[in-house]
């Protein structure tokens, strides 16, 4: 199984640094994945959730509110200005979903963007 390196990065520091399986992100043109050896690209991120599949092929979801991605055969980089991470293994997922959700309501993106990453984390919270 190939595995790639995925780093997330905040102005707070670097909330997720691991090998994944891929990773699902809401680029400013709609949603995309990445796979190890993804041809290299740079993309600007919209508000939304990012979904990472790790190597157990557990699933970690990230709200951010913009950001964006680098992306090259081995390692992926997002930078994003906000991210709050929800986690089947957080205790404090509740929390974990507001702040998720007022993050997202702070973004200066279109209202739709916003409103479809807010139900993403609903669903996220009820699937837990």
């Amino acid at each position: 199984m190939e595995l790639m390196k995925l780093e997330i990065v905040t102005p707070n520091g670097v909330i997720f640094d691991d090998e994944v399986k891929q990773v699902t992100l809401p680029g400013s043109e709609g949603e995309f994945g990445v796979l190890p050896r993804h041809a290299t690209l740079v993309s600007l991120l919209d508000t939304g959730v990012i979904v990472i599949e790790k190597a157990d092929g557990t699933e970690v979801a990230v709200a951010i509110n913009s950001g964006y991605v680098k992306v090259d055969e081995e390692k992926t980089t997002c930078i994003v200005d906000g991210a709050v991470a929800l986690s089947g293994e957080d205790s404090n997922l509740a929390k974990a979903l507001d702040e998720a959700k007022e993050l997202l309501k702070k973004a200066e993106s279109s209202s739709i963007a916003i409103a479809s990453a807010v139900s993403k984390v609903e669903q996220i919270g009820k699937s837990l």
